[in-house]
């Protein structure tokens, strides 16, 4: 989804447009590749100093168990396996379930969610009750191509139609609304109309211009 780094805040305000920051990135040099690529906006993710919360936990480790079952590792192997992966991904240090923070609890989910959807990793809940960021599950669906509602190999569903008469193969959909749906679901979703489909099943679409 992007670059993932450590910023410090040194300097905070409120103006009428919303809040204003001053940061800095210690140890990335990224104007380059800011002004190269034109980038404007992003994603901002803050450590308000709360720990892991027992929601979290439960969904990290049932996941860990679910993950364990189809590999056949014990699940506290497993636990530390997915540990050091999580740290290979992020560049993280070395972190305790019991009271990491908040955001890197959610981090660890969302982690523990796409390997599961990479490697089709069945869960025995639906992978949408278990995130604890679902715009970030959405993306993973629609990277690895599996279904948002089931988890079922899918394909791309336009939830902004791109209209008769256009090729597929050659309209710029950047700007259009997506989501992976299985073929069962592609079928529901045209049936009922997005709209009660989204509602039924908590999902929706997309914009994901770059994958």
């Amino acid at each position: 989804m992007g670059q993932v780094v450590t910023v410090e805040i040194e300097g905070v305000r409120e103006s009428r447009e919303g809040t204003e920051m001053i940061v800095r990135i210690p140890g990335h040099n990224l104007a380059d590749t800011f002004l190269t690529k034109r980038i404007r906006d992003g994603e901002f993710r803050y450590d308000d100093g709360r720990t892991i919360t027992n929601e979290q936990r439960k969904k990290a480790y049932a996941t860990i168990r679910d993950m364990a079952e189809w590999t056949g590792y014990p699940p506290e192997i497993m636990k530390e396996i997915m540990k050091y992966e999580f740290m290979i991904r992020t560049g993280e240090d070395y972190f305790s379930l019991s009271d990491c923070s908040v955001d890197l609890a959610r981090e660890f989910i969302s982690m523990l969610i796409e390997f599961s959807l990479e490697h089709g990793i069945q869960l025995s809940d639906l992978a949408i009750n278990r995130t604890d960021d679902i715009g970030r599950y959405l993306y993973y669906c629609i990277k690895h191509k599996r279904c948002a509602v089931c988890g079922r190999p899918g394909e791309i569903h336009h939830v902004d139609t791109i209209g008769m008469g256009n090729d597929r193969r050659h309209v710029d959909d950047s700007e259009y609304r997506k989501i992976c749906l299985c073929r069962e679901h592609h079928t529901e979703a045209h049936k009922t109309g997005m709209t009660a489909f989204e509602e039924n099943h908590k999902v929706y679409g997309i914009v994901v211009k770059e994958l």
